[in-house]
């Protein structure tokens, strides 16, 4: 028996599977090897047996050894070889992806990064009928001989985690497992603590990238033998090297952090639906605000629509108010606060009630300007405007990180006149305390974050009431329970409707109806203020309205007439070299080849290549195109950029070709 093999590479030009014999030895697809490869021995995967090969029998070599214990399944190399086709990256990307950082352990105590987590959870008398419907649905589809697919448009504290949970204790009295996702790290905390107290610690495995390597790859090796049967995790919890998988949930599906922006560049509701496939398995998406593909994907009868419409516990949804903030400029009023807002803050805070401020921007403020030049202050590697951070007193770089001292006289023309503009959560929180000094404030943003124990310190003082107003980025806004919200304020709306990009509207209206939901979820309404510039736009409207169906119509009719997804696909080319003449010449020659294939007729879909202005590689040179690919072109656009890239190859370019399906970043 012959084994072909996918070895442990970093390099496109081996990138093949490599045959090898088995020798004595029991091999199975998914099983781990280590063979002689050159003058050395590398570790690699078994992805097919075959009893013939064409490859000459004396230049054949037996694998060495197979390591059972850290060996994957026959459905995880199948969704490799998927996803290599799907996304045109190396076969070893992405069957790297369900392995474990580390190996296996075979000495010392594993390591639980949740020790000391209080398991939190009381089960509901009953449930509402609608959480009853839900369930009853997605129990149909765990029984069939086929993959099932449901998407819960849930509004905000509809009780979609319980429903969650009833389907998890049906999969494993089916004897399957179960995987359920969230967009963010942050938002494991609250569930482990839920999810611990229903099936207990012993059957949670937890997989996201804050883990260290020692403690990913011991809940690795727990999902493998079968000691965990329920995996919580962000992103790439999706690849949880289990066996009959019963159901995968993604909640908050219609987050951006689904798709991963670093190669591989893969999609997780894509790879989760491929899982299932193998699995027979029900794919369930939950989010009080659907992205608008998978809600095309309802329309189209591919999902089963499972609608939750009332709070579980008889609330009214908050009360939205549009703040117009010309009004307020009119007025007189130039503070970061309507009066509208700084009243009701008062009134929740001397109430006994929490607020929760909404600021998508970090630091203190967004960039500095010099008065007199009108220059923008940028990082010189990256060459985008720096953000101030006034408790660092240092402008810092968020894209590569880099942090530089705030100049007293302009670079350019040496003007003392440098002045702060735009608001981050720092100054949100500076104000605040400045109106109300007898009031305990917190910021959450990523930059807070330092660890793991930061985040649970910030939310356990919020959900314990000894923190009264938290100020965050969109952090605040993903997920989070507390009773005792009565206010939310979203200080500047208009930050994402203002991004280039055709999802700006999108976002818009998801960010605000996410944020709402935090507000009144205990017995009381909550109020919900929104300041804008731009109260008419149709997303703050069905905002305002809680109006999903309004939302959809109006951003469905753009994207059919735009062709942008989900009726086309995006596709974003990268061609980056140490040499910017290569990359220029092969970036050319790359877009005349696909347009040789698909037709000329097809130039204005494939973009001309323009230079990427903010590639922070260091000592090289990066340069893109776009492709705007017609609904069920994609895979052939896919697989002719592949194929020029394997040509490139083989003439040993010294240039890299990376390719992004329907990003949600480009500029």
């Amino acid at each position: 028996m012959f084994c072909n093999v996918i070895v442990e590479n970093k390099s496109n030009y081996i990138d093949t599977p490599y045959t090898y014999g088995a020798g004595e030895l029991k091999p199975a697809v998914g099983s781990k090897v280590t063979v002689p490869f050159g003058t050395k021995e590398k570790t690699g995967y078994v992805f097919s047996l075959t009893d013939e090969t064409e490859v000459e029998g004396e230049k054949i070599r037996d694998i060495t050894s197979v390591d059972e214990a850290a060996s994957l399944n026959e459905e995880m190399i199948q969704t490799s070889i998927w996803m290599k086709a799907r996304y045109a990256i190396r076969h070893y990307d992405a069957v790297s992806l369900f392995t474990p950082p580390l190996g296996p352990r075979k000495r010392g105590t594993p390591k639980d990064p949740y020790k000391d987590l209080e398991a939190l959870y009381v089960k509901p008398e009953s449930l509402t009928e609608e959480q009853k419907a839900a369930v009853n649905a997605i129990k149909k589809g765990l029984v069939k001989d086929e993959a099932s697919y449901y998407l819960i448009h849930g509004v905000t504290s509809s009780g979609k985690t319980e429903v969650y949970m009833e389907v998890i204790e049906q999969c494993l009295k089916n004897g399957k497992g179960a995987i359920m996702l969230v967009p963010e790290i942050s938002l494991t905390h609250q569930l482990i603590q839920r999810m611990s107290g229903r099936f207990g610690k012993d059957r949670i495995a937890v997989l996201h990238s804050r883990l260290t390597p020692r403690e990913r790859s011991d809940e690795w090796m727990r999902i493998r033998r079968g000691d965990a049967r329920i995996v919580i995790g962000a992103r790439m919890g999706v690849f949880a090297p289990m066996d009959d998988i019963g159901c995968i949930i993604l909640d908050e599906e219609h987050e951006a952090t689904y798709k991963a922006d670093m190669t591989p560049k893969y999609d997780t509701h894509e790879v989760a639906a491929k899982r299932l496939m193998y699995h027979k398995g029900a794919l369930i998406l939950g989010s009080a605000t659907p992205s608008v593909s998978s809600y095309e994907r309802v329309k189209e009868g591919i999902y089963e629509l499972i609608e939750m419409k009332e709070r579980y516990n008889k609330t009214p949804l908050p009360k939205v108010e549009m703040v117009d903030m010309r009004e307020e400029l009119r007025a007189g009023n130039t503070s970061i606060f309507s009066r509208r807002l700084t009243e009701k803050l008062s009134e929740v805070l001397e109430g006994g009630r929490q607020a929760i401020l909404l600021q998508n921007r970090r630091g203190y403020s967004n960039f500095i300007s010099c008065r007199e030049c009108g220059a923008v202050m940028k990082c010189p590697e990256c060459q985008i405007s720096l953000t101030y951070h006034k408790q660092e007193n240092a402008m810092i770089c968020h894209y590569c990180g880099r942090k530089y001292p705030v100049p007293k006289t302009c670079p350019s023309c040496k003007s003392r006149y440098i002045k702060y503009f735009g608001i981050g959560t720092e100054q949100v929180v500076e104000k605040v305390g400045e109106l109300f000094p007898g009031y305990s404030v917190d910021r959450l943003d990523v930059d807070r974050l330092k660890d793991r124990s930061e985040l649970e310190k910030i939310l356990d003082d919020f959900g314990s009431g000894r923190t009264r107003v938290l100020c965050g980025t969109q952090l605040v806004a993903k997920g989070l329970d507390f009773d005792n919200v009565g206010l939310v304020g979203v200080i500047a709306a208009d930050t994402t409707l203002n991004i280039p990009d055709y999802r700006s509207e999108e976002r818009t209206f998801q960010l605000m109806t996410q944020v709402a939901g935090r507000a009144g979820r205990g017995s009381e309404q909550g109020t919900v203020i929104v300041q804008t510039y731009e109260p008419g736009n149709y997303a703050f409207k069905a905002a305002r309205e809680n109006d999903y169906e309004m939302f959809f119509n109006e951003e469905s009719k753009i994207r059919s007439f735009m062709e942008y997804p989900p009726f086309g696909d995006i596709i974003m080319v990268n061609v980056t070299s140490d040499d910017d003449e290569e990359a220029i010449e092969v970036i050319d020659a790359l877009r005349e080849y696909i347009l040789k294939f698909v037709g000329s007729d097809n130039e204005k879909r494939v973009f001309k290549p323009k230079p990427a202005v903010n590639f922070k590689g260091r000592e090289a040179f990066r340069h893109y195109f776009i492709i705007k690919a017609p609904r069920g072109k994609r895979n052939e656009y896919v697989h002719y950029l592949d194929q020029y890239r394997k040509k490139l190859m083989k003439e040993r370019a010294r240039a890299n070709i990376t390719i992004d399906v329907n990003p949600y970043s480009i500029f």
